[in-house]
């Protein structure tokens, strides 16, 4: 749930523990405890996890469940509410990107029947935006609205290279997390990794967040030289064609990048330019 605090306009970093800050603040902190791998949470959970006494949290989760960013069921345990996820949806970047990309990202799926991914870099990590399934698709750890580090997906790599210097290095200056054998988690490596596909525009993660997949990702520019989010295909290792799929993505990506400038064209505007 950290997207929640870029929603609102607020940063809660380092506000998770103890009952301090404004009532808005303890409220995100609250919202911030769920997570894929806790969707559902008591009171007493909750509790745990902020570090607020049971009182705060009762009152807080009975204010956020009036609102609608929480619902409660039955058994008295809460989950994320569908108001919260109305009001997320309406952040202008993911929505105006969605928009553009959705009618390309459908052709590619379409063409190639797997999985297409949208995403979009906030600080040293990226947000999924849109993913379309093929019927080929191989099983992905990510999910739409889900964050994951940048360093290991192709949309990160392809993010990552045009990322602002100081937004480089602070990733290469960190560990570097291990999904498989095949992730890349020395900072040599990591740079000459993003130099490559600065020269290529172009990303491909084979295998390095599952051993089953390899994705392939290509910068979309707002502007020249400014990535504002990448496209990627997501397909099996074992049977990729990486050349041909390349191209799709790149002209994929490069026709969104031209509907995003002034006076660019529709969504649809690369007219046959992917490959057959």
């Amino acid at each position: 749930m950290k997207a929640l605090s870029g929603v609102l306009g607020m940063s809660v970093v380092g506000s998770r523990r103890g009952p301090t800050g404004s009532v808005t603040v303890r409220a995100l902190n609250l919202l911030e405890v769920f997570s894929p791998d806790q969707p559902v949470l008591t009171l007493s959970e909750m509790s745990r996890l902020t570090g607020f006494p049971l009182t705060t949290v009762h009152r807080l989760a009975a204010d956020l469940t009036g609102w609608g960013a929480l619902e409660r069921d039955g058994s008295g345990r809460y989950r994320i509410g569908l108001r919260l996820w109305e009001v997320a949806s309406l952040a202008p970047r993911g929505t105006m990107l969605r928009e553009l990309a959705m009618p390309v990202m459908e052709d590619l799926s379409q063409i190639t029947q797997e999985n297409v991914q949208l995403g979009v870099r906030e600080g040293s990590e990226i947000i999924f935006l849109e993913r379309i399934g093929g019927k080929r698709a191989v099983p992905v750890r990510t999910r739409v609205g889900g964050r994951f580090p940048i360093h290991a997906s192709s949309i990160g790599l392809a993010l990552l290279a045009f990322a602002p210097v100081m937004v480089q290095e602070e990733v290469l200056s960190r560990p570097l997390e291990r999904f498989t054998e095949k992730t890349i988690t020395s900072a040599d490596e990591l740079r000459r990794t993003l130099a490559e596909v600065r020269k290529r525009e172009l990303a491909i993660s084979d295998r390095q967040v599952t051993m089953e997949a390899l994705s392939i990702a290509a910068p979309i520019f707002g502007r020249p030289g400014v990535a504002t989010a990448a496209l990627a295909i997501v397909v099996n290792a074992e049977t990729a064609q990486t050349t041909a799929l390349s191209q799709m993505v790149r002209a994929a990506a490069r026709s969104i990048g031209r509907s995003l400038q002034p006076g660019g064209l529709t969504a649809r505007g690369y007219g046959g330019g992917l490959p057959d």
